[in-house]
């Protein structure tokens, strides 16, 4: 065969690229684009300056103790005892005397009575929800969630194909009645819940509903997943006893994070679980990332060791409680008549109803971009799980403080109430 010119070689290899098809994507894929998207706005960088930014919960700057951990992650690395175990692969289950320290210091004094055999050190809280959801759950059972729920649960639920039913909430959580009677209906395979100071709306569930879904657990064999990152952000009120306290049956599974109390690049967090099913989700660990990072790790054991973390949880409150109270002032003050907020005792958010017909999905970028405005938030309509033919809840949104000072938040919800004060005359006018 005569061999081809440089000419016929690129007409003939473009035709063989342009009759070629691209490798399907899995289909998963597919199914998440929505609340993908949904999810990537969290993380949106908004780089206007001018933008009041009430979006991803961040904790404030202040609040990570940057100057504690630099000194101990130079101390680790110029011991020679220490370096390598920082700077090595460790245990799968993560580093013991992490360990035993969240279950002494963090875990005991709430009532959870577990050793650190119990625990797993996860990456992040994310970590644990995704890795606890696929030691548990397949694809077409159903998952009971707060309504309105954290949307970054409701992404990795639809990764893995579940199906996600709503449960009514109170100022105290979850509605009992509303919960028993959806297991009874739908016959979940888990309930999913942040019971303290929940993100978005930053409710709390009491104590007598929590035992309540500990009992229901039991009687019905249903996971329940206690996501509890915020609780140790507490500035008013008494601490309550996490579900897994309650928890008889073993069917309860507590995560948790350091992001919001410690420092959130570092990326650590951990679950609390049975044998029976704590050894799963380590198995689903080491198919997946080996074992959490052992740096990170390290310094936050050094960090326990040392005596900080209690006055680290007792600084980052003195910051947020000032914070807190002005946004909840600056919505009382500046936002139109009829507006409702919820009342945190502690986390970094705070959830706000407008009046009724006003839809904050349509009017967010006119708030950001409007020069008497900029100001940022996340629309509440995405965070609600609807069931066909459910009404779509378009007038609220989550307002976080966490990252920002009390002037800021001041002038931000003067901007911001003004704007939709404007919004919600002329909606009026236009009846």
């Amino acid at each position: 065969m005569a061999e081809l010119s440089k000419k016929e070689s690129a007409v003939d290899a473009k035709a063989y690229m342009a009759a070629a098809k691209e490798p399907a994507l899995a289909k998963r894929m597919d199914d998440i684009v929505g609340t993908a998207f949904d999810n990537r706005i969290l993380f949106e960088k908004i780089p206007d300056p001018e933008v009041i930014k009430f979006t991803i919960g961040s904790p404030a700057v202040q609040a990570i103790p940057h100057e504690d951990i630099a000194k101990i992650a130079t101390d680790l690395l110029n011991n020679p005892e220490n370096w390598l175990e920082c700077l090595g692969y460790g245990p799968v289950e993560g580093k013991r005397e992490l360990r035993e320290s969240i279950a002494k210091e963090l875990l005991a004094p709430k009532g959870v009575h577990v050793t650190a055999d119990d625990i797993l050190i996860t990456v992040g809280g994310i970590g644990g929800l995704g890795m606890t959801v696929q030691a548990c759950m397949n694809a077409g059972d159903v998952v009971l969630v707060e309504n309105p729920t954290f949307i970054q649960a409701e992404l990795i639920f639809d990764l893995y194909g579940i199906k996600q039913v709503g449960v009514d909430m109170d100022e105290n959580g979850i509605i009992i009645e509303d919960l028993e009677a959806k297991i009874k209906k739908y016959n979940p395979k888990m309930l999913y819940t942040i019971p303290t100071f929940q993100n978005p709306s930053g409710r709390t569930l009491s104590r007598e509903r929590r035992e309540k879904i500990a009992q229901l657990a039991e009687q019905y064999d249903m996971f329940v997943l206690e996501d509890d990152p915020y609780r140790d952000i507490r500035f008013h009120g008494t601490d309550i006893t996490p579900i897994k306290g309650f928890d008889k049956s073993g069917n309860v599974i507590l995560i948790n994070s350091f992001s919001k109390t410690f420092a959130p690049g570092l990326r650590l967090g951990y679950c609390v679980a049975e044998p029976r099913i704590l050894q799963k989700i380590i198995d689903i660990s080491i198919a997946t990332n080996s074992h959490t990072p052992m740096l990170q790790q390290c310094i936050l054991a050094e960090y326990f060791r040392r005596g900080l973390f209690a006055n680290q949880v007792k600084r980052i409150a003195d910051i947020y409680r000032p914070r807190c109270q002005a946004l909840m002032d600056g919505i009382d003050k500046y936002f139109p008549e009829g507006t409702k907020r919820t009342t945190p005792e502690g986390g970094l958010f705070c959830w706000v109803t407008l009046p009724e017909g006003m839809d904050t999905e349509k009017l967010l970028m006119e708030a950001r971009e409007t020069p008497e405005c900029k100001c940022a938030y996340i629309t509440g309509e995405k965070s609600f799980v609807y069931q066909e033919g459910d009404k779509h809840i378009t007038n609220c949104m989550r307002l976080a403080y966490g990252a920002i000072d009390e002037a800021t938040i001041e002038a931000g919800c003067k901007r911001l109430g003004a704007f939709m004060t404007k919004k919600y005359e002329e909606m009026k006018n236009n009846k």
